[in-house]
C-alpha cells in the first residue's frame, strides 16, 4: 500500500518567507513540511496528555495533595483548552492561523518550562492553565492551516489523517518516554522535552506555512469568553471537590448552581451578540451538531478512563512511572496505525458508519474490561485496552475531517474551534466524573467498574446519533 503521505496535493502554495539561495521550494513539498509543523503543534498537545497522567504519583508524592489535586493538574490544562479553543479559532480567522498558531507554540513553549520549575502544587497548575490557553490556540489553527493547504476533501482527510497520526505518536510515546525520564531524572523532565518539539515547530511554521485569508472585522465576545470559562470551570470544580467533600457540601452545591447561571448567562449572550464567540447558527446543520456531540462523548469516556488507569496501574498496581508507561503503549500505540487506515475506510463505507464502528468498538472494550480487578493480570486485560484506543484512532479522523467539511472554507477556524472545545469539554468531564467515582466509592474498583459502564454508554450514544446522519443520507 503507497504512503498516504505520498498522496497529498495542496490546494495551493503562496509562502512569502524568504528562500534559501539554493532555488524556490516546490509546492509538494512545503505543503508536506507545513503538515510537519501542524502534526508537532497537535502532537505536543496531545504529548501532555499521557505523559502527565504517567507522573500522577510521582507529582502527588513530590508536592502532596490527593486524588482532587492530581484532578486539577489533569483539568487545569483541560479546562482552559476547552474554554479558550472557540477564541483562539477566531482569532485564526480574523488576522491568520499561522500568526496565532506561532503565539501559541511560543507561549506553550515558555508554559512548559514554568511547569518543570513549580515549587507546589497550586503553581504547577497555574502553568497547566497557561498551558492549556496555548493548547486552545494550536489545535484549531492546525486544522485552519491544514484546511487551507489541502483544499481538495480526499487529500484534506488524508491530511488530517496524518495530522492525527502524529498526534497519536505522541499519545503512544508519552507514557514510554515520561516513565524513563521520571526514573532517570525527576517528574520535572517531562515538561523540558516540550522545549526542542516547540522551537522546532515555530521554525517550520514561519519558513513553509502559507498565511490563511484574514476576516479583520470578526470581533472577539469577551463576555461570552468570560461565561465559558465560569461556566465550565465552577463544573468542573463542583465534580472534582463533590467526590471528596462530598455532593451534599455547600461548595459543590453552589458550583452546580454557578454553573447553571453561566450556562444560561451564555447562551443568552450567543444568541443576542452581533458576532458570538460560539455561533449557534452552525448547530443548523445536522452534520455538525452530531460531529460535535460525538466528539464530547468519545472524550468523556476515554481521557476520563486514562485519568483512572493511570491511578489503577500505580496506586493498586503499584507500578513505578516507567512501568506504567510500558502498561500504556500497546494501548496508544494501536492508535496510530488505525488513524492512517481510518480514510480509507471511510471512503469505502462512509465517514458515518467509520465513526460509529469505532463507537462501538470502544464501547465493547469498556464493557470487556467490567471484570479487571485489584489482583488482575496485565495480559489479561490488554486486549481490553486495545479495543478502547483502536475505536478512538477509527473514529477520529473522519469525524474531524466530516466536521470541517460541512462548513464554509472561510468559518473553518471557527468550526475547528467548536469540534475541539467540545472534544476537551468531555475532557474535563470524563476526568472529573471517573476521578470523583474512585476517590468517593467505597472501594476503588467499584468506581473504576462504574467508570467502564458511563463510558460503555456513551459510546453507545455517539454510534446511535451519528448512525442517524447515515440513514438521513442513505434515503
Amino acid at each position: 500500500m503507497r504512503s498516504a503521505s505520498l498522496e497529498l496535493q495542496p490546494a495551493s502554495y503562496k509562502n512569502t518567507a524568504p528562500r534559501p539561495e539554493t532555488g524556490p521550494v516546490s509546492s509538494g513539498y512545503a505543503a508536506a513540511l507545513t503538515l510537519a509543523a501542524m502534526s508537532l503543534g497537535y502532537g505536543v498537545v496531545q504529548l501532555d496528555v499521557t505523559i502527565v497522567n504517567t507522573a500522577l504519583h510521582s507529582i502527588g508524592s513530590s508536592l502532596g495533595g490527593g486524588v482532587s489535586e492530581l484532578q486539577w493538574v489533569v483539568s487545569a490544562y483541560t479546562i482552559t483548552f476547552a474554554a479558550f479553543i472557540l477564541t483562539a479559532g477566531a482569532l485564526g480567522d480574523r488576522i491568520g492561523a499561522k500568526r496565532i498558531f506561532m503565539a501559541g507554540f511560543a507561549i506553550f513553549t515558555a508554559a512548559s518550562a514554568a511547569c518543570a520549575l513549580a515549587p507546589s502544587a497550586t503553581i504547577l497548575i497555574v502553568a497547566r492553565c497557561v498551558q492549556g490557553l496555548a493548547a486552545a490556540i494550536l489545535v484549531p489553527n492546525s486544522l485552519a492551516l491544514l484546511s487551507h493547504t489541502y483544499a481538495d476533501g480526499k487529500a484534506r482527510g488524508r491530511a488530517v489523517a496524518i495530522w492525527a497520526a502524529g498526534a497519536s505518536l505522541a499519545l503512544t510515546a508519552g507514557p514510554l518516554v515520561g516513565g524513563a525520564l521520571i526514573a532517570l531524572v525527576g517528574w520535572r523532565s517531562i515538561f523540558l522535552v516540550n522545549l526542542p518539539i516547540g522551537l522546532a515547530g515555530l521554525w517550520l511554521t514561519w519558513r513553509f506555512a502559507d498565511e490563511t485569508p484574514r476576516s479583520p472585522g470578526r470581533e472577539i465576545d469577551l463576555p461570552g469568553q468570560f461565561m465559558a470559562i465560569a461556566a465550565l470551570g465552577s463544573l468542573a470544580g463542583a465534580i472534582i471537590e463533590g467526590g471528596s467533600l462530598g455532593w451534599e457540601n455547600p461548595f459543590v452545591m453552589a458550583g452546580f448552581a454557578a454553573f447553571a447561571a453561566f450556562a444560561a448567562l451564555f447562551v443568552w449572550r450567543e444568541v443576542s451578540a452581533a458576532q458570538p464567540m460560539l455561533p449557534l447558527s452552525l448547530f443548523k446543520h445536522r452534520v455538525f451538531a452530531l460531529a460535535s456531540l460525538v466528539g464530547l462523548l468519545v472524550n468523556v469516556a476515554l481521557y476520563g478512563l486514562i485519568f483512572v488507569l493511570s491511578l489503577y496501574f500505580q496506586q493498586l498496581n503499584g507500578l513505578s512511572a516507567f512501568e506504567t508507561g510500558l502498561a500504556f503503549v500497546p494501548m496508544m500505540g494501536a492508535v496510530l496505525p488505525v488513524n492512517l487506515i481510518a480514510p480509507r475506510i471511510a471512503e469505502r463505507i462512509g465517514a458515518p458508519a467509520t465513526i460509529a464502528a469505532g463507537a462501538v468498538l470502544s464501547a465493547a472494550g469498556c464493557l470487556a474490561a467490567l471484570g479487571i480487578e485489584a489482583d488482575t493480570s496485565y495480559w489479561a486485560i490488554c486486549a481490553q485496552l486495545i479495543a478502547m484506543s483502536s475505536g478512538l484512532g477509527l473514529l477520529v479522523p473522519p469525524l474531524t475531517s466530516t466536521l470541517l467539511g460541512s462548513v464554509e472554507k472561510s468559518r473553518s477556524g471557527i468550526a475547528a474551534g467548536v469540534l475541539n472545545a467540545t472534544r476537551q469539554t468531555g475532557s474535563v468531564l470524563g476526568v472529573a466524573l471517573f476521578g470523583s467515582l474512585v476517590s468517593q466509592s467505597g472501594t476503588f474498583m467499584a468506581g473504576f467498574h462504574a467508570s467502564l459502564m458511563i463510558a460503555a454508554g456513551v459510546l453507545i450514544a455517539g454510534a446511535a446519533a451519528i448512525s442517524f446522519v447515515g440513514l438521513r443520507r442513505s434515503n
